[in-house]
């Protein structure tokens, strides 16, 4: 069944008159009619039944029935990840979305290869990819800060596991084991990898803890995949 994020707040007999985007979705792509039910979600009040109440020439109204999953609250993960080329950056938003990130923090360093993004069109994948995997929430696209302003800003009690192309720390899988399950959040660097002083900068902060992940140099978009993965494995609620 189809699932679609709105903005508004659900509840039953709620009418919801879509934007004009949603509504050429639902009605020309997806060819959807009066009666025809879908899901709704908004990312506070668990997820509802909602019917095609009516289809216009520019907006689709729905009749919101029934909740059919209340709110529920994911991992406590951010993904951090320096700025690499579009193609790239949107895969990995859109593979942070499916693997449960709650937040994805864009960050600038020495050996960042892109200098800007569109947070909108990022932010964007990010609802597309949550409709799909039928998770509740959508996550959030912050815009990008240098990595000393990441780090002068980081909040107390959130663990890091620094993603180290290095390849002399411990296997993730290792470093992770017996550590508290939330908060957290995964670093990974630009293809040209963290710079000498970089490296020595987060390697020497209380907060982080170095990992490995493995033996191959990995692209931004495979490393941020794996390394989500482990987290999840380890410490997420795949457990």
């Amino acid at each position: 069944m189809i699932r679609l994020f709105v903005p508004d707040s659900l509840a039953p007999t709620v009418r919801l008159a879509l934007d004009e985007g949603q509504s050429r979705y639902l009605a020309a792509v997806m060819r959807l009619a009066a009666g025809d039910e879908l899901l709704v979600f908004n990312g506070r009040d668990g997820e509802w039944r909602a019917v095609v109440e009516s289809v216009g020439k520019r907006a689709v109204t729905l009749d919101v029935q029934a909740q059919t999953r209340p709110q529920a609250v994911g991992p406590d993960l951010d993904l951090v990840i320096a700025l690499v080329k579009r193609a790239r950056l949107e895969t990995i938003v859109e593979k942070a979305a499916e693997l449960g990130a709650a937040r994805v923090r864009l960050v600038i360093t020495e050996r960042t290869n892109a200098d800007h993004t569109r947070v909108d069109r990022l932010q964007a994948i990010a609802v597309e990819a949550a409709e799909q995997t039928g998770r509740l929430d959508v996550p959030q696209v912050v815009e990008p800060v240098k990595l000393e302003r990441l780090i002068a800003d980081w909040p107390a009690g959130r663990r890091l596991l620094f993603c180290d192309e290095a390849g002399d720390a411990r296997p993730a899988l290792e470093a992770l084991a017996g550590q508290p399950a939330a908060p957290w959040a995964v670093l990974i660097g630009p293809e040209g990898g963290f710079s000498p002083a970089e490296r020595a900068r987060l390697r020497e902060l209380a907060f982080a803890t170095p990992a490995t992940l493995g033996p191959r140099i990995l692209r931004a978009d495979t490393a941020a995949i794996a390394a989500l993965t482990l987290w999840q494995a380890k410490l997420g609620d795949w457990t």
